[in-house]
């Protein structure tokens, strides 16, 4: 009798890379295609929320101001990179860098909320749309007429999400809020940054972590309300998001330890108060010697994390330092305040001589966690990311080849993808007012005029 051939299994590296090729996202549906979503946002707090349900394939309908758009097309790095044109009306101006993470995939229209056809045009849409998110002072919608309870009796089915600093209600309600005020009153930057012996000084996130972060949550808040609203009651709910509550939320054990003992976490800059040696050092050269570039002269960090006995004792044996390996050799002598400011330094001492690549390369030998620290161009030019899809080149329709960020999450069946990176204020007014509000162009030319819409 014949033996049948044997199938190999395909390994699980080679299944990941089949599921998850991003050169086949467009040929797999979108599992938000159908819901249509209006964005009344500004900065990034609000956008980024749309934008992530944009990239699951909802139809999102981005609302600004005529002609220059929202606040954040005007900002940019030290004034000077932009995309052009800003708009029809002003092709002179561009739209800054800042703008480009939080508004990808989406239609682009402009209506001035405080006039009173705007508002009727808000209604209107409201009236054919699944979700309403806006990121203003709390109470202002609502004092134009077009917050959640006017549109909840033209649209009982529709899910609004409002999102801001400190919530609708409570003592703090009233102020504005920026991601680096969230993240100070949130109480993040009470303890990140400088040791005391070092400083001392607190340290902002160059990125705006707690609006992005935020977005996240504000678009988990609208998949619940619409799984709500689709399988249990059949009608729409308000929520709110605080920038303030959600940096809280990310605090770790300071509150509990303030609670308990009374104490107050404090600073310990890029060192841990839980682990060691499980921190970032600096190497003593750049990785890139022959360069003029000032960005690329400075020297390299790397994080090392070596925190169990055994990995502490390869570390030492590593950098040749018996007197460590000796001294610390217990995790619980190791993680005390004074003998990290004993280690760290060492190792200091020891990376002083070599790039953070040749530091990485030590580590790796000798089987210890590590990571260079990679500045942007160190990232995107890596192929785990290229390959994945995380950072690629957009041919994008308006302003020519950008290099994007992708999605940060895979889906085997219904993947995020990207589209388009934005567009200039108000591209979309003839189509998304002529096909869903029933504007003739006769009308959406005199609302142009009239700086209306």
């Amino acid at each position: 009798m014949a033996t049948q051939p044997t199938t190999k299994p395909q390994d699980f590296e080679a299944f990941c890379r089949e599921t998850f090729n991003p050169k086949k996202e467009f040929a797999k549906p979108e599992v938000l295609k159908g819901y249509r979503v209006l964005s009344c946002t500004q900065y990034i707090l609000g956008p980024s929320c749309a934008s992530y349900l944009a990239e699951l394939g909802a139809e999102v309908i981005k609302i600004e101001a005529p002609r220059r758009g929202e606040a954040m097309r005007h900002t940019t790095p030290f004034n000077e990179p932009f995309l052009y044109p800003l708009s029809k009306w002003v092709p002179e101006r561009g739209t800054g860098l800042g703008f480009l993470g939080a508004n990808p995939n989406e239609y682009f229209v402009s209506i001035d909320f405080h006039r009173p056809e705007g508002q009727a045009l808000v209604k209107n849409l409201a009236a054919k749309s699944d979700v309403f998110v806006e990121n203003y002072r709390p109470g202002t919608f609502d004092r134009w007429g077009i917050g959640y309870r006017q549109l909840k009796e033209i649209n009982p089915r529709l899910i609004y999400c409002w999102l801001g600093g400190f919530g609708g209600w409570g003592p703090g309600r009233v102020r504005a809020s920026y991601d680096i005020l969230g993240q100070s009153q949130g109480g993040n930057f009470g303890m990140t940054g400088k040791q005391e012996f070092l400083g001392g000084a607190p340290a902002k996130h160059t990125i705006w972590l707690a609006d992005y972060w935020g977005g996240m949550m504000g678009a988990t808040q609208v998949l619940a309300a619409l799984y709500w609203r689709d399988h249990v009651s059949g009608e729409g709910t308000f929520t709110e998001y605080s920038q303030v509550h959600g940096v809280t939320r990310q605090l770790e054990y300071a509150l509990p330890l303030y609670g308990k003992h009374g104490i107050t976490r404090e600073r310990w800059g890029n060192w841990d108060t839980q682990l060691c040696v499980h921190g970032i050092i600096k190497c003593g050269k750049s990785s890139y010697p022959q360069s003029e570039n000032p960005q690329e002269m400075e020297e390299g960090y790397i994080l090392i994390s070596a925190s169990a006995d055994k990995d502490f004792a390869r570390l030492c044996k590593a950098i040749g330092d018996t007197t460590l390996a000796g001294k610390y050799a217990k995790a619980d002598i190791r993680v005390k305040a004074e003998s990290q400011m004993e280690i760290y330094p060492a190792l200091e001492k020891w990376a002083a001589d070599k790039t953070k690549e040749q530091v990485a390369a030590i580590m790796d030998t000798n089987n210890i966690i590590n990571q260079p620290v990679w500045n942007a161009k160190e990232v995107a030019e890596h192929p785990h990311w290229n390959e994945r899809g995380a950072v690629r080149w957009l041919d994008d329709p308006t302003y020519g080849e950008l290099l994007h960020q992708g999605p940060a999450y895979k889906m085997s069946a219904t993947p995020p993808r990207l589209k388009w990176a934005l567009k200039p204020v108000g591209a979309d007014n003839e189509h998304i007012f002529g096909n869903l509000a029933g504007l003739t162009p006769d009308d959406i030319k005199r609302l142009e005029d009239q700086e209306c819409i």
